[in-house]
């Protein structure tokens, strides 16, 4: 190998090249994004479709069926979800992984214009929403007052989002709880009927007298002047004299039959915070940017406006994102330094002071130069990344300190300096470039994960690849030049403690056991593979599990009433839930939203839309308490589990990508009333099972409607176009939104027509409503309808086209999600299913069926070049198999770690299990590579096994304690996410690493004939 030597005779290039890749490095550093996740999204739209009116099962025909049908035309689409409310539509559409975001919203886009006039001509709203990263608040600001008009607080928060809209690198301001400012035009409805002038008389003119034509243009001499008309509406009073109808001669104008002024609309979402009432102002980050440097921007512009504001108002911020982002990145930095000095201890323990310094300078410019390649990949500073780093942290060394150890043991050989450097280094650089790839190639399947959680995840392979090959690059240059000018003969000769306890262990201990290996060999070979299935008979013991809780001092309450609870009751109960909250000293904060759900605040928790019937409370707890947060969560449940007339969930929030639920049943069918019989059955099971918390089924309930039956007969002969009933009826009730006032300030505000209300419309309001005929008479609408209660389903759902009901639940912490979906499976396949219905379970067992088996064909990739790694190195078939035999032996340790310290095997500890794959085949290709070139030299097969094995076994051990090492802070303090791959990759390589220095020996003995 020629490259030691070209880095050690033109040193001036290599220290040069080094410097500038760790400068590269350390720029990075500082300027790459932070955030607390990985900031991922799958390709997808939604479409929200607002059809005032309609009922749930015209929603489904009218617009559900024909939006489907153009979107199920698309390619690589992967779910098509939808549903269909009173008045409402939500279908979401999800592509294949790696599909082009942009390129798939504007195939959305342009398949709705394509059936435009397929659908309903009076649908209010339909809107398309491109699925992004970006929606999370990064602050939640909460102006709080008791006395303060809406006005005055949509005052006070316009003024406020300005200025933080003008931050570097804010995305977005948007103000929740505030109910939209409207022109309201109140009409008359009994001077209307005196006037014989019908309401849809009074929209035309309105619209109308606020149309902005165009008048042309016409040519002056040389000059084109444009023609301005009479325009749309300047100010209230334009409105106020628009003309209605003339009485006798006498014009009717809109002032005379209604009263036109700046109002809000009705109250639909109120919030609180600590039982005062509140607007919230959220802030959003742009992509890829640091949430530190907003934050040094936000914080002092927040401070100086609460010294503005009137004093009957205050400022807090309720949620700050970049706290738990600091606390979050100063924690995994902690595990780095962590391990850094514990790998520091066992190299200065193991080598001389001069080989532990050139060994630990491998680490920080290591991660430097790994740090430059991620930010030039595109990924950020958050917990993936940085976990990336811990756990090549005890790998980066390995090649150092093989390295190293090679070049002292040529000194003490006699070598000069440079010669053994050069040497010392090139009989292991083949051997070392060989493991740095296994272990990089390790990794690759799951960098090539597609779906969502490869997404999530990819940051952290990526790292270690880059870090890893760092590593090589350093110890086949940079660490022979700085062993061959400081590493000194005399200090390779001096005995460093754990030195000596090792070289004390092999003679005593382990020159026996192998030479007793060796002449047993089958024997061996037997009790190992007996341990084996053991080892595979103890796993159903450990349990299958997916992403753990998420280990924040915050969780979130659902409120659910039936549907048709009003917002007044609904916010009774949210009051019953705050008075609860207010028992418990341990809570810091209640934030109750009542009416929508709290603006999104974790990646993947997403908020909820308006909805009357629904709440939502944020509470944070006063410090990082796991186990009492746990306490209070389970106290919490068991308060609110029985009470009346509401569905309470406590939700604690997921890692990982976004999921449903744990545990998620999707029934399928096409008779809505067979499908909640079936789901009612669904329900029980799911309850029955001892660990499910908060199940929901849709279908649990149903709600009553005011139907308006209109003899339709009747309303022919009158000459009543059903189009006027139904706007009539909710311009008398609701309001109709006809026409937009926009002022001198260039603000939009919808114009409104509505009864005059003081409070919400009530029965008795109908026995005032008059509808005209085409010839101009008024007809009371007790005529031509009668109006009734009726039943109706409260949602219809789509799964891919199809009706389907989802019944979800919780697991509480510590229960294994596989086991009871499972025992749930089990119930389902004894169910007797009706003809044509059928069950598909989603929620974490599909996610995790996808992220596993989508590694499955990169796996077998990954090994098979691992295989062709290794032939090409041995230019042999038989001895990468016996390389590979540290496989099955990390599998041992992997399983009984995971049993003996209680974690399950989650997806993080199938990271690890696949991390393990390249790491543990490391040792075993230093221990192959060294015999073959001691038989080579003239060993028979017995003396060169022995001879390599006791020659490897301290550089093998000390890369084995510097990877637990630098693994071990992450697994004692990572908590549930990281612990269980900590507990993988130590557990397996402890195991492996001793069994290897017996186990390959034996195999090399059985499978490698004895000749040179």
């Amino acid at each position: 190998m020629k490259l030691p030597k070209f880095a050690i005779e033109n040193h001036q290039f290599t220290l040069v090249m080094m410097a500038l890749l760790v400068l590269f490095g350390l720029v990075s550093f500082l300027t790459m994004p932070r955030s607390e996740d990985p900031q991922v999204q799958p390709a997808g739209n939604t479409i929200i479709v607002i059809y005032p009116g309609a009922t749930p099962n015209d929603i489904e025909q009218l617009i559900v069926d024909p939006v489907e049908e153009v979107l199920n035309e698309l390619d690589d689409v992967k779910v098509l979800e939808s549903s269909a409310e009173d008045g409402f539509a939500h279908i979401s559409v999800e592509f294949q992984s790696g599909s082009d975001g942009d390129e798939k919203y504007s195939d959305v886009v342009q398949k709705i214009n394509s059936i435009q006039t397929q659908l309903p001509e009076n649908i209010l709203s339909m809107e398309i929403i491109k699925w992004t990263i970006s929606g999370v608040s990064i602050f939640q600001i909460a102006l709080i007052s008791e006395t303060a008009s809406y006005t005055q607080l949509e005052r006070e928060a316009e003024r406020l989002k300005k200025q933080l809209e003008r931050t570097q690198d804010v995305k977005n301001v948007e103000i929740f709880a505030l109910p939209e400012r409207e022109v309201r035009v109140s009409v008359d409805l009994e001077k209307l009927a005196q006037l014989r002038i019908p309401l849809n008389a009074v929209i035309g003119a309105i619209q109308d007298a606020n149309t902005n034509i165009p008048g042309g243009h016409v040519d002056v001499g040389t000059k084109r002047l444009n023609i301005k008309t009479s325009g749309s509406y300047q100010s209230l009073d334009d409105i106020r004299f628009t003309r209605i109808h003339s009485k006798g001669g006498s014009p009717v104008f809109l002032k005379d039959i209604a009263e036109v002024h700046f109002d809000h609309g009705d109250v639909a979402y109120l919030a609180r915070v600590d039982g005062r009432r509140a607007i919230f102002l959220s802030v959003t980050q742009k992509p890829g940017t640091n949430i530190f440097h907003i934050a040094n921007r936000i914080k002092p512009k927040i401070e100086a406006y609460k010294a503005q504001i009137p004093e009957s108002m205050a400022l807090e911020t309720v949620f700050d994102q970049s706290k738990s982002v600091s606390n979050r990145i100063s924690r995994f930095f902690k595990n780095l330094m962590q391990g850094l000095l514990l790998v520091g201890i066992v190299i200065f323990t193991a080598v001389g002071w001069r080989a532990a310094v050139i060994v630990m300078l491998a680490i920080p410019i290591s991660n430097l130069i790994g740090i430059g390649c991620v930010d030039l990949s595109g990924f950020g500073l958050q917990q993936l990344s940085i976990a990336g780093l811990v756990i090549a942290l005890g790998l980066l060394v390995d090649n150092a300190i093989v390295v190293t150890e090679n070049i002292s043991r040529y000194m003490k050989m006699g070598y000069e300096r440079k010669e053994a450097a050069v040497q010392g280094t090139s009989e292991v650089g083949y051997a070392v470039i060989s493991a740095t790839a296994t272990t990089t190639f390790a990794f690759i399947p799951i960098i090539m994960m597609r779906d969502l959680t490869g997404d999530f995840i990819r940051s952290m392979p990526v790292t270690v690849v880059f870090t890893l090959t760092a590593s090589l690059l350093l110890s086949l240059t940079f660490t022979p030049h700085m062993s061959y000018r400081y590493l000194k003969i005399t200090t390779s000769g001096r005995e460093r403690p754990l030195r000596r306890v090792l070289n004390s262990f092999i003679e005593k201990i382990y020159r026996r056991i192998l030479s007793f290996a060796l002449e047993h060999p089958k024997r061996i070979l037997l009790i190992t593979v007996v341990i084996f299935l053991i080892s595979l008979a103890l796993f159903p013991l450990v349990g299958v599990s997916f992403f753990p809780k998420a280990e924040k001092p915050i969780f979130f309450i659902d409120i659910t009433l039936p549907e048709g609870t009003n917002l007044n009751k609904t916010d009774d109960v949210t009051r019953d839930i705050e008075a609860e909250l207010r028992k418990h000293p341990e809570i810091m904060r209640v934030v109750s939203n009542v009416g929508h759900g709290n603006p999104q605040l974790y990646y993947n928790m997403f908020m909820e839309r308006q909805k009357p019937y629904y709440a939502q409370i944020y509470v944070e707890i006063k410090k990082n308490d796991w186990r009492g947060l746990q306490r209070l969560i389970s106290e919490l449940r068991q308060t609110f589990t029985f009470y009346p007339g509401a569905k309470i969930e406590v939700k604690e929030l997921e890692q990982g990508p976004p999921v449903e639920a744990p545990i998620a049943v999707k029934l399928m069918g096409e008779n809505l009333n067979n499908l909640k019989q079936i789901a009612s059955r669904v329900e029980a099971m799911i309850s029955s099972k001892e660990g499910t918390v908060n199940v929901k089924n849709p279908l649990g309930t149903t709600k009553s409607d005011l139907r308006i039956r209109i003899n339709r007969a009747k309303a022919n002969m009158l000459g009543v176009p059903l189009t006027e009933i139904d706007r009539t009826v909710r311009a008398s009730m609701v309001g109709l939104t006809i026409s937009q006032f926009q002022d001198i300030n260039g603000n939009e505000y919808n114009i409104v027509v509505r009864l005059p209300v003081d409070e919400k419309p009530t029965l008795s309001d109908f026995d005032r409503i008059t509808v005209s005929t085409l010839s101009g008479n008024l007809v009371p609408l007790r005529q031509l309808a009668r109006i009734e209660l009726s039943a109706s389903p409260i949602t219809i759902s789509h799964y891919q086209m199809e009706r389907s009901v989802t019944v979800t639940a919780d697991v509480e912490r510590g229960r294994s999600v596989n086991n009871i979906t499972s025992r749930i499976i089990r119930d389902l396949e004894a169910y007797a299913w009706p003809k044509g219905y059928h069950y598909y379970i989603g929620g974490e067992m599909e996610s995790r069926e996808e992220s596993f088996g989508g590694m499955t064909r990169a796996i077998i990739i990954a090994m098979i070049a691992i295989f062709g790694v290794l032939v090409l190195q041995f230019k042999s078939y038989r001895q990468p198999l016996i390389v590979f035999s540290a496989i099955p032996l990390a599998v041992i340790g992997s399983i009984l770690a995971l049993l003996i310290t209680g974690n399950s095997f989650s997806f993080t500890a199938f990271i690890g299990l696949t991390s393990l794959v390249g790491i543990v085949v490391n040792n075993s290709i230093i221990l192959v590579d060294f015999t073959n070139q001691l038989r080579r030299s003239g060993e028979n097969i017995v003396s060169a096994l022995k001879k390599a094995g006791e020659t490897r076994f301290i550089p093998i051990i000390l890369t084995t304690m510097t990877t637990i090492g630098g693994l071990l802070p992450l697994t004692l303090i990572g908590g549930s996410m990281w612990g269980p791959m900590g507990w993988t990759i130590i557990g397996g390589l402890l195991v492996s690493t001793f069994l290897t220095l017996v186990i390959v020996p034996v195999l090399y003995r059985l499978m490698i004939p004895n000749s040179r």
